[in-house]
């Protein structure tokens, strides 16, 4: 054999002594560390402890990803080897399952060192997550999923979506980083401007017993993220949740809160949830896995920005009394505004839900009962006496005025008590009760997002009661809802049904028996009368408006009251003792002057 022959044979012979070397160190290192994470995933903590160099430390930390993940179940997979020496290092992925379904797959590397007996995990809490840090854990969460926004329908947003914050002490966790005295004391001093009335003695002594953290406040989204930083003190804990708040307080807020309570859970989507790594302190060091939430759709309210600001800035003129109008759509019934001022909302939603005699806005209900009868007719006349005596019961007019013989749109227009107490007292017992049904004001509505008491008519064959109420003073109640109602089915010649959601119909109890088209327009007629000659001239100036006055006498004083429409919207303006009606109709009058008179809904 000559000499290059031979020193090639040599060659080979070396490289296959040192790959078989190489091949067989790799094959150790990487049974070793499968061994290790096999154990891992079996949760068996003691044998995967036993491989490393730190068993006490290795258990603990095994144990505790297992339950910060709440996993429920793990595999595991050895991948590239690299050895330097007496050190090797093995590439390692996990694979977790996770609660309801969910899965975290990364890598991380497992460090080994060889000594007499093979190889041994080189014990890091990194064998677990590349990010995780000597006595930190990992911990899954879950992440409110963002509320749907709730929109008006001339497409702004009303209700969006806000964090707020939930701030705990974890006495157990303060004493693992210092002094738990220490600790309360700073966060006293840090939430006290928010969140009043702590005492360091108590939170200590609270917190040292309890085996949960101790709620100490809520905090509002600005609040949450400007004092975030201030709140990394050991023990404490901040959780922050997503929640749909308004976007500005003035708009509706008696309304939105009932909206909030109505979608609930509707409105939020899908939650999502993220793996931090977590200090003793609970607090979180690093995020290390995030799946975002997704949101519901958004939420359509049937509410006009545009209408709604403009009835607020009018109701908010009136000091000092209940003041509240509230603004429909009269060919769908989609209500555009439900506006209170300040001593209004205090009484809750009297808007939609107070029951108020509707002093001669009700007269719209007498004259359309009194012509589906063809007992009357806008042209036909009518007496209107100063005062009137029916059975034992003398009625007058406002101030004792007197017309003589009129016409009932006349009658109507001025106001005229005597005529239409006269009109009611020559009904049957049941017809003021199929008027008022037929134009919606006592049926049962069901509005979500809404609290809605629309108002009463009952039968009445008592004589004098009847007649009574044939001007709005006997037992007959009506919220301004249920007066914008009958004003809406003027207006449409027939009654819009109530809805505050676009995607939620409302149920509708209760009769609902028909009018002639007839009837509803000769009605208008004399609505119309009502601004052009009669008590609601002061209106005039803002488009071609419809509607009908009234003052209901009350306890303590008198109501004042203004319904009708203009093009499409129908509305009714009350003031809780307030007087004369005129005080109403320029309210109402504000109101629409900040409506473009061509405005649809």
């Amino acid at each position: 054999m000559n000499l290059r022959r031979t020193l090639a044979l040599i060659s080979a012979l070396v490289l296959v002594v040192t790959a078989s070397a190489c091949s067989s160190e790799d094959d150790s290192a990487r049974e070793a560390a499968e061994e290790f994470i096999s154990a891992f995933a079996a949760r068996d903590f003691d044998a995967a402890a036993g491989q490393t160099t730190d068993p006490a430390a290795a258990s603990a930390g095994l144990r505790s990803a297992w339950e910060g993940l709440g996993a429920t179940g793990l595999s595991a997979r050895a991948g590239r080897v690299h050895i330097d020496q007496d050190v090797a290092e093995v590439d390692v992925t996990y694979d977790w399952e996770l609660s309801r379904g969910r899965t975290w797959e990364y890598t991380t590397k497992i460090a080994l060192g060889r000594n007499d007996v093979g190889w041994s995990v080189r014990w890091r809490s990194t064998a677990v997550h590349p990010k995780l840090g000597t006595d930190q854990h990992l911990q899954l969460s879950d992440l409110s999923p963002p509320r749907a926004t709730v929109n008006e329908s001339d497409g702004s947003e009303v209700m969006v979506n806000g964090i707020i914050g939930s701030v705990f002490f974890d006495a157990e966790a303060a004493a693992a980083e210092g002094d738990v005295f220490d600790s309360v004391t700073r966060t006293v001093a840090t939430l006290t401007p928010v969140v009043p009335g702590l005492r360091v003695q108590t939170i200590a002594e609270k917190s040292t017993a309890s085996d949960e953290p101790l709620f100490l406040g809520r905090l509002s989204g600005a609040d949450t993220e400007r004092l975030r930083e201030q709140l990394a003190i050991p023990g404490v804990v901040l959780r922050e949740e997503s929640v749909l708040e308004p976007r500005n307080p003035g708009f509706a807020s008696p309304v939105l809160a009932r909206v909030k309570d109505e979608v609930g859970n509707d409105i939020v989507g899908t939650a999502g949830w993220r793996v931090a790594v977590v200090n003793p302190s609970g607090l979180v060091a690093d995020v290390v896995s995030t799946h975002r939430s997704v949101p519901a759709p958004a939420v359509s309210l049937t509410l006009s920005r545009t209408v709604q600001d403009a009835a607020q800035r009018a109701v908010n003129a009136v000091q000092g009394k209940q003041a509240m109008t509230v603004a429909i759509q009269a060919s769908t019934g989609k209500i555009l505004a439900i506006a209170q001022n300040p001593e209004a909302d205090g009484q809750g939603l009297p808007a939609t839900t107070g029951q108020f005699p509707p002093g001669s806005t009700f007269k719209m209900v007498t004259s359309a009962a009194a012509m589906n009868a063809e007992m009357s007719n806008p042209d036909a006349l009518v007496p209107c006496p100063g005062e009137i005596t029916i059975g034992d019961r003398t009625i007058p007019n406002y101030n004792g005025f007197a017309l003589g013989t009129v016409p009932l749109t006349q009658a109507f227009a001025a106001s005229c008590n005597t005529s239409f107490a006269d009109l009611a007292s020559r009904m049957g017992p049941s017809d003021l009760a199929h008027a008022a049904a037929a134009m919606g004001l006592t049926a049962q509505y069901t509005v979500p997002g809404l609290d809605v008491q629309t108002g009463s008519v009952p039968i009445e064959p008592d004589l004098v009661m009847r007649t009574v109420d044939g001007f709005g003073q006997g037992t007959v109640l009506a919220s301004p809802l249920g007066m914008a109602t009958v004003a809406g089915a003027a207006a449409a010649g027939k009654p819009p049904v109530p809805q505050l959601m676009n995607d939620r119909e409302t149920k509708v109890e209760g009769p609902r028996p028909p009018l002639d088209e007839s009837v509803y327009a000769r009605l208008r007629g004399m609505m119309r009368a009502v601004v052009t000659g009669g008590t609601a001239t002061s209106i005039a100036g803002q488009g071609e408006v419809f509607g009908k006055t009234g003052e209901a006498e009350a306890a303590g004083g008198s109501h004042a009251w203004f319904a009708g429409y203009r093009g499409d919207i129908a509305f009714a303006t009350l003031i809780v003792l307030g007087g004369d009606s005129t005080n109403a109709v320029n309210v109402t009058a504000d109101f629409l002057s900040g409506v473009p008179v061509d405005y649809r809904p």
